[in-house]
């Protein structure tokens, strides 16, 4: 039983997954893209599809896919996970959607290790990287081939190498993931702050690096597109809440029917430890106590809060966003070394009943 490990147990549960969605779509890769004819097909009447398909465009024309996408320069920033993808097909269109799986089960798998050597390093059990690996988001995203799996390994992987002192594969790692996700940038910015706060100079400086390849990134989408990729979502997105929770709370000027139904999955699951986050690292903050994990923690909580009502109302879309919440809870508590903040992370794994009740 010494080989039996919290990845181990991730794999095999994740093998399972995508063997039983794909026995029930006749072994289609494509079930996964989840492709919607309106931009496929470029017919406004069409069906929607999923994010996925927009990842799979890339993929396949890792140019001419602009047609084929809701919000071109906001989808093309994330460019890692469908050209990893079209480089392990070899170009082969066949292939791609069955490398698209590939990745994000390498990527969910390698995450989860890294998560493992986290909570080692902290001296806690590693069994609660199943709250990581398990997590109904790493499932989701799995299902429709999105870029969070790839994007948290490598930042899992940037925190790792931190703890190290491996300072450059740290910035190395942290800029791939940006690319990755730009949900990233806010463990950079974390760890950015926490160098500049302790006035680590020359370590601040050094993570500061990781950002330019995408700024610059961002410049070339500006001069091909005519705009940068950073903004709050796809087609239909609205703009930032400044206050918090007012997001979630303008959804009651809509429907107060459809308020109470998305606040009874997205309340426990994104609100309240949100709200909680923002209550114990702000203790920390006032001691001057600048960890990463600590910043982190307070950073995912307070970005979730102000999230538009766009992203509130699609719990598929907060199963998504709440994995930085949740991987920085997940820290926080082994930091602390707080065995009920520890438990309370492995509530997460049962967000996966929203799979299989079909609220994502």
């Amino acid at each position: 039983m010494k080989y039996l490990t919290p990845t181990l147990i991730v794999i095999i549960c994740s093998l399972i997954y995508v063997g039983v969605v794909l026995g029930m779509n006749q072994l289609d890769p494509m079930s996964f893209v989840l492709l919607g004819t309106r931009f496929s097909e470029q017919n406004p009447n069409g069906t929607e599809g999923y994010d996925g398909q927009f990842a799979y465009q890339i993929a396949l024309n890792p140019t001419q896919a602009v047609p084929y996408l809701d919000v071109p320069a906001y989808r093309y920033q994330r460019l890692l996970y469908p050209m990893l993808a079209r480089w392990l097909a070899l170009g082969q269109a066949d292939l791609i959607p069955w490398t698209l799986i590939l990745v994000n089960l390498l990527a969910i798998g390698w995450g989860t290790w890294m998560t493992e050597k986290l909570l080692v390093d902290l001296r806690v059990s590693r069994w609660y990287a199943l709250s990581y690996g398990l997590y109904g988001g790493q499932m989701l995203t799995l299902r429709t081939d999105l870029n969070e799996p790839l994007a948290q390994a490598l930042i899992q992987t940037a925190m790792w190498l931190w703890v190290k002192q491996r300072v450059w594969g740290t910035v190395l790692a942290f800029a791939l993931a940006a690319f990755a996700k730009e949900t990233s940038l806010i463990f950079l910015g974390a760890y950015i702050f926490s160098c500049l706060l302790q006035k680590e100079w020359r370590n601040s400086i050094k993570l500061s690096l990781a950002v330019v390849p995408f700024l610059g990134y961002q410049g070339l989408l500006w001069i091909w597109l005519g705009s940068f990729g950073l903004g709050s979502g796809g087609a239909g997105a609205t703009p930032f809440s400044p206050i918090p929770l007012w997001g979630w709370l303008s959804i009651i000027s809509v429907s107060v029917v459809g308020f109470l139904l998305i606040s009874l999955v997205v309340f426990p699951m994104s609100i309240l430890p949100a709200l909680a986050g923002v209550r114990l690292s702000l203790p920390h903050l006032r001691a001057k106590q600048w960890h990463p994990y600590i910043i982190s923690l307070f950073l995912h909580s307070l970005i979730l809060l102000c999230l538009p009502a766009s992203t509130m109302r699609e719990p598929a879309a907060m199963m998504r966003l709440t994995q930085g919440l949740m991987v920085a809870m997940l820290l926080y508590g082994a930091w602390v070394k707080s065995p009920r903040i520890l438990r309370y992370t492995t509530l997460w794994i049962f967000t996966n009943a929203l799979l299989i009740g079909g609220v994502a």
